[in-house]
Parts: structure tokens; sequence; C-alpha cells
């Protein structure tokens, strides 16, 4: 059990039989009473974002989780496979796993999977990846006095605002965290 005085942004617990990760925190200490404790929570199993308020002295119980880093091997419509660096062994998730991340998974991409109680929970991608723009708007000749942007396509389906310099067939590094571009590779 840990104390919610305790909790921060990441960190897993579980509660009323959930899993949860901790989005964001509070503390807030009034002028009379306890302090109270403000969270936004995410649910692991659901995917469901909820925000509840603790009293100070509250406890909940934390969790053992175990991280492996693997690699992304392909996707055949319902399922996303990833094969474990160590054990070679392949583990599917769904696209209600992933979330967003969907996004930015290409082939042979290594990623670290996290697991509870051997069940696989959520993915944690690198900070940046490298992506092919398939598809964009050819860059207007006068226009970059403003530092105008595009949309391009990626390879994965992502759409990103990119500089009028990047052209089809260009490979570029975008941000997972804000889906941002970076630079050109």
């Amino acid at each position: 059990m840990i104390d919610v005085n305790d909790l921060r942004k990441g960190v897993t617990f579980t509660l009323d039989g959930q899993l949860y990760r901790v989005l964001d925190y509070s503390h807030n200490k009034p002028g009379r009473g306890n302090a109270t404790i403000r969270t936004k929570l995410y649910n692991l199993k659901t995917g469901v974002n909820l925000e509840k308020t603790f009293q100070s002295g509250d406890r909940v119980q934390d969790i053992r989780l175990e991280t492996r880093v693997a690699q992304f091997l392909y996707h055949d419509g319902d399922f996303y496979y990833f094969m474990d660096n160590t054990t070679f062994e392949q583990t599917p998730l769904t696209a209600q796993i992933l979330g967003d991340h969907v996004s930015y998974l290409r082939e042979n991409l290594d990623v670290k999977l996290t697991f509870y109680e051997d069940q696989p929970i959520d993915v944690e991608l690198p900070a940046n990846v490298d992506l092919k723009v398939v598809e964009s708007e050819p860059g207007v000749r006068g226009d970059t006095a403003t530092g105008a942007n595009k949309l391009a396509t990626m390879e994965t389906g992502l759409k990103v605002q990119v500089p009028l310099f990047v052209n089809v067939g260009d490979t570029i590094r975008v941000n997972t965290d804000t889906g941002a571009y970076v630079t050109r590779v």
C-alpha cells in the first residue's frame, strides 16, 4: 500500500479492482482541514480517463510492472504483433491497448511493452520515430516568408504539419508525444 501523498505522474496502482496510471497530480492544502490530492487517472484496462480526489492519508495498492523491450513485426487487421527481443516470443496487442500509438508503428520499431501479471497493458514508444512521406501538397513558391506549413501523410496514415520544403518520398522525424515534425532525415 502506498499513501496518496506519494502519487506522482506515471505511477501505476490498483483501486477497486481497476488498474490506473496517474496522468496529472495536484496537492491542495486549504487553510483548515485535511489536504486533498486531485488526480487525473487513466484506466489501463478500459482506456477511460477519470478525475478522482483523495483525502490526505488515503492509501492505494501499488503494483509491480514488468517492462520488456520488443520489436513491432506486423499488423494483420485485428492484432498488432510484437516480438520480445530476448525470448523471441510474439505478443499480439489490440488497437484498443495501443490507442494513438498505432499511427507511429512501423516494421522493426523497438518499443517497451509493460506487463502486469503476464498480460500486456501498455506500450511505450521512443521519443521520436522516422516516417516516410507518402502524400503531400506541393509547396507554393513565395510562401516561405511566413514559415508556412503544409499537411503531409506518412506511411502509417499519420497526418503531420511539415515545412514547405518536405516532399513525397522524404523521411522525416516525428515526435511521438506531440505528433509534431522535428526534422528531415
